[in-house]
């Protein structure tokens, strides 16, 4: 959220071990450019009936006048989740460090046909043309995943639509769902309530380890969304991230007139590790997103301000690669690096046949790994490789081609990450839409 010039960033912790669990809080840090992040008093603790065994995720969204509030999901002393509101004790603070909870806390409780269990996470609400407000909250029923739609005309009162906003069989329970507008003609954001027919909508669900998004019509006036296609609960669902990325959150950031996305990461670390360095988890690094010039899938690119962060740039241009050829760049001596890599492919006539409509990316890069050569790949990178590449984090894609054009796979593979067997070492891949005959396959990675 950004809020008096400050942004905001509320996430789980638990100050009571490494791992999820009960006792979870909302904490805060606070930011004056999005890069340097200071930490502040938790916002919200468990202590009312209506959120004693923790205060789980949730959304904030900000009404006319500016004023902020908070919609959270307690998980009550029944173990049940409900949704509560929260207002700042002092919105004249631009730190918003305390937070007053609602009196007459829960707005919102499992309806029925719902397990008390399956119903959380609310989305940042937006306001209709009749200034009617409306939230989802993320659902599972009758073997259906879904968002629940909540109608209020004061913030304080709501009422469940008869229908939901979208559901969905092909999926399970819908973690941190989110639900937002998107302009057909360029990279700015909009705020979360524009209805118009310059923007398309865009729902997200967390579910099956990853966020998938769906792109489409809201139609308001019937309180439906209808999307180009239906969730699949494969690997060729669209999701924001191919990699460790899960319960995402975007806000409009009306300073930039830009919508910015975050999101947690799980570590590749055990759980011994964790235990013994007392968390687990990092924030993503912010990134901007808007609709590809296509209409049918999101772009996204790390916010500008990390470029504040460069220093002692290091170039290498005009290189000629020769198949199997590694080429070590030096100079780099920071811990961490912002690498961007341009690739000039030669004729691609002779690239291997696939048909992506019945392969699972993931699965092929973790067969036709980095030590795999192909006939037009891998081409990348490998990070925190170690002088004699025992160990190392390979990056990179192949050019494949199917029965109209070409076709792009990029790949993290994390099989020689470590020498160390506990850890996580999942190979990640997706297949990319960019015309290698047309433009340079661009590769950007960001290593600490």
């Amino acid at each position: 959220m950004y809020y008096k010039g400050v942004y905001h960033l509320f996430y789980q912790y638990n100050p009571n071990s490494a791992w999820f669990g009960d006792g979870m809080v909302w904490a805060h840090s606070a930011s004056y450019d999005l890069i340097n992040w200071f930490s502040l008093d938790h916002a919200l603790v468990p202590s009312e009936p209506f959120d004693a065994i923790s205060c789980w995720s949730g959304s904030a969204t900000i009404l006319p006048g500016d004023k902020p509030v908070i919609l959270y999901t307690g998980i009550d002393a029944n173990y049940n989740q409900v949704q509560n509101l929260a207002n700042p004790k002092n919105e004249s603070d631009p730190l918003l460090v305390e937070w007053v909870k609602y009196s007459r806390n829960p707005l919102m409780t499992p309806p029925d046909g719902v397990k008390g269990d399956n119903f959380r996470d609310p989305t940042t609400a937006w306001q209709g043309p009749d200034g009617t407000w409306k939230v989802v909250i993320g659902s599972y029923s009758n073997n259906q995943g879904m968002a629940i739609l909540y109608q209020s005309q004061d913030f304080v009162h709501w009422t469940m639509h008869r229908d939901p906003l979208y559901s969905s069989s092909k999926t399970k329970m819908w973690e941190c769902p989110d639900f937002f507008p998107v302009s057909i003609n360029g990279t700015n954001g909009v705020d979360t309530s524009v209805e118009n027919p310059s923007v398309r909508h865009v729902m997200k669900a967390s579910f099956n380890s990853h966020d998938v998004y769906i792109v489409g019509t809201y139609v308001n006036k019937q309180e439906r969304f209808l999307p180009d296609a239906d969730f699949t609960g494969t690997s060729s669902d669209l999701r924001f991230d191919y990699g460790k990325f899960y319960a995402s959150k975007s806000f409009f950031d009306s300073k930039k007139n830009r919508r910015i996305l975050c999101a947690w990461v799980n570590e590749s670390d055990s759980m011994e590790d964790d235990l013994k360095k007392g968390w687990s988890g990092l924030q993503s690094i912010p990134r901007q997103i808007w609709l590809d010039r296509n209409g049918k899938q999101l772009v996204q690119w790390p916010v500008e301000e990390l470029n504040s962060l460069r220093d002692n740039e290091v170039y290498v241009y005009g290189m000629q690669l020769e198949s199997g050829s590694v080429f070590e760049v030096s100079g780099i001596t920071a811990s961490q690096a912002d690498i961007e890599i341009m690739f000039e492919l030669p004729k691609l006539e002779e690239a291997e046949f696939i048909d992506t409509s019945f392969v699972d990316p993931q699965l092929i890069c973790d067969k036709q790994d980095a030590s795999v050569t192909g006939k037009f790949g891998p081409f990348g990178l490998l990070a925190l490789a170690t002088k004699d590449l025992t160990e190392q984090t390979a990056i990179f894609f192949r050019v494949f081609r199917d029965h109209k054009d070409y076709k792009v796979l990029m790949c993290s593979d994390q099989k020689r990450s470590s020498l160390r067997n506990e850890l996580d070492k999942t190979t990640y891949g997706a297949f990319i839409d960019i015309d290698p005959q047309r433009k340079m396959v661009s590769l950007r990675t960001l290593v600490r």
